[in-house]
């Protein structure tokens, strides 16, 4: 299997560059693989089209202001963008430089030497804080961390347009986007209609945006990416899977963190552990039955899982039906749902 099987093209004018004003109105493709059929929708039609049973399942993870602009104390500019935190005061980072960073490379923000470079970790730089705990560091001179295809800078209405209704736990580094579609009035539909909604948290990396830089999808390694499922989400889960009832994941993020907590039977094991898990058609998908998902990168892992839960030729036939009908694309664009 090639990565170029998943390629596409998209009229640069698709790629949704601001949000919608309300997040419910994106409108949403709905992709059956029982009647190979296309309907369109909005996303505040979400209740009407699950079944009162169902158990939706979201990634709770806070987006971080997680890029950076600092400078050697030769004054040389460096655009740090936050991969994952390690610890309080240590984080795994990306670096643009006009050089490769050296291990002990002293780090400026704002007048002072607050950072120093510890070495590397594949391919990320891993960098101390020497001051303040980085979570501090990050609120008071971070900025949002939008994608390299929104073609503008953060603003203030990203830092609360940029964030699930539900984040709570800090950590990702990029939105779980399918998540954005929500607000506080379609969550009371869900409620209303009898939805199940648990949480669970996976902390989305940089990585997420990493071409595959090999024709043979074999050869991509996947970076790896924290989660945790809380013994009430992961006995909820196991239940609803017991009982036959439709788990829909929210994201692929919500998707990969329960596959990876999935033992062959499909059931969720509690705790937290990192994820590596890169899906792909072939792959038998143990716990979920269902996924809302946004549109996502040509030649990507996120296609790739998608097709694996659709089949290639349903998942391409349905691109080209979106483009086709101008839906808008990636992060702030409309969304999906395949059952």
């Amino acid at each position: 299997m090639r990565t170029s099987d998943f390629d596409y093209d998209l009229p640069e004018q698709l790629i949704a560059q601001q949000p919608l004003a309300d997040r419910s109105a994106s409108r949403l493709l709905q992709v059956s693989c029982e009647t190979d059929a296309f309907s369109e929708r909005v996303f505040a039609d979400l209740p009407q089209l699950l079944r009162s049973d169902d158990l939706l399942v979201m990634n709770n993870s806070r987006v971080l202001p997680a890029r950076l602009w600092a400078s050697k104390t030769t004054g040389a500019r460096v655009e740090l963008l936050l991969e994952r935190l390690l610890d309080a005061q240590t984080m795994l980072c990306q670096a643009r430089s006009n050089r490769k960073l050296q291990t002990g490379t002293e780090l400026v923000l704002d007048g002072q030497q607050c950072l120093q470079v510890e070495g590397r970790e594949d391919s990320f730089y891993r960098i101390r804080s020497s001051a303040q705990p980085l979570l501090d560091l990050l609120h008071g001179h971070g900025h949002m961390p939008l994608p390299p295809y929104i073609k503008r800078a953060a603003d203030q209405a990203d830092i609360e347009r940029y964030q699930t209704v539900y984040a709570r736990a800090p950590g990702s580094v990029a939105a779980p986007t399918a998540g954005l579609h929500f607000d506080q009035a379609l969550l009371q539909q869900l409620d209303g209609a009898g939805i199940e909604r648990v949480e669970v948290t996976l902390h989305v990396g940089a990585g997420t945006f990493q071409p595959l830089r090999s024709e043979s999808i074999l050869q991509h390694q996947m970076h790896a990416e924290c989660y945790q499922i809380s013994a009430t989400a992961a006995a909820a889960i196991n239940a609803a899977k017991q009982d036959g009832r439709r788990i829909i994941a929210v994201g692929t993020t919500s998707l990969r963190t329960l596959e990876s907590a999935a033992d062959e039977a499909g059931r969720v094991q509690a705790g937290s552990a990192e994820s590596r898990l890169f899906i792909y058609p072939g792959y038998r998908f143990r716990v979920i039955d269902g996924l809302i998902t946004n549109f996502h990168l040509p030649r990507s892992t996120l296609m790739m899982l998608v097709a694996a839960l659709a089949g290639r030729e349903r998942i391409m036939a349905a691109y080209e039906y979106a483009i086709s009908r101008q839906f808008r694309f990636f992060s702030y664009g409309d969304a999906m749902l395949i059952t």
